[in-house]
This record gives C-alpha cells, sequence and structure tokens, in this order.
C-alpha cells in the first residue's frame, strides 16, 4: 500500500511529506512514476512531496497516515533505511612503551 504523511518538514521554505510503500520498492517506483514525481525526489525509502503536490498523491491514491505509522509501516516490512551514521574512528592498539 502506498502511504504518504502530512506535510510537516520544513526544507527550503517548503513544507514536505512522505511517500512510501509498506509492500515494495517495486510498487513506490511504479506510483511515483505515475503520479509524475521525478526520480530525485527517492531517498533511501520514500519520495519527498511538496506540499502542493500532497492532495494530488491522495487523489492517486496514497493513503494518509501519520509520520509515526508510516515509519512504523516501513519498519515492519522490513523496508526501513535509516540514514547511514558515520562510524567511529577505529581504535588505535596501545603502543607498548620500553
Amino acid at each position: 500500500m502506498i502511504l504518504i504523511d502530512p506535510p510537516l518538514v520544513p526544507w527550503r521554505g517548503r513544507l514536505w511529506s512522505h511517500l512510501a510503500s509498506d509492500t515494495s520498492y517495486d510498487e513506490l517506483h511504479a506510483f511515483a512514476r505515475a503520479a509524475g514525481l521525478p526520480e530525485r525526489g527517492f531517498d533511501r525509502d520514500h519520495y519527498d512531496v511538496p506540499e502542493e503536490a500532497y492532495a494530488d498523491m491522495v487523489a492517486a491514491g496514497a493513503q494518509p497516515v501519520s509520520s509515526r505509522e508510516l515509519v512504523g509501516r516501513l519498519v515492519s516490512a522490513g523496508l526501513r533505511r535509516r540514514r547511514r551514521q558515520h562510524p567511529a574512528p577505529p581504535e588505535h592498539p596501545a603502543v607498548p612503551r620500553h
């Protein structure tokens, strides 16, 4: 199922929603193509959708859900891709002192 959360995320002077699928990335990409979303809007596991396109996504069949529910459904489906954390610097072995 295609899901969309409310446009609550501010970025570059606009509010944004997240469009995701709790079924597959193939379903998500097909919906996005049909809805005219640019590929550059895809970010790890969702598409960023500007506030002015929210109603169009719902009219095209996206189910409105809360942000919390969207993330929970992605996690449950095994489709959540978290942002990579920078790895901790490697530990240096102690240099023996003689």
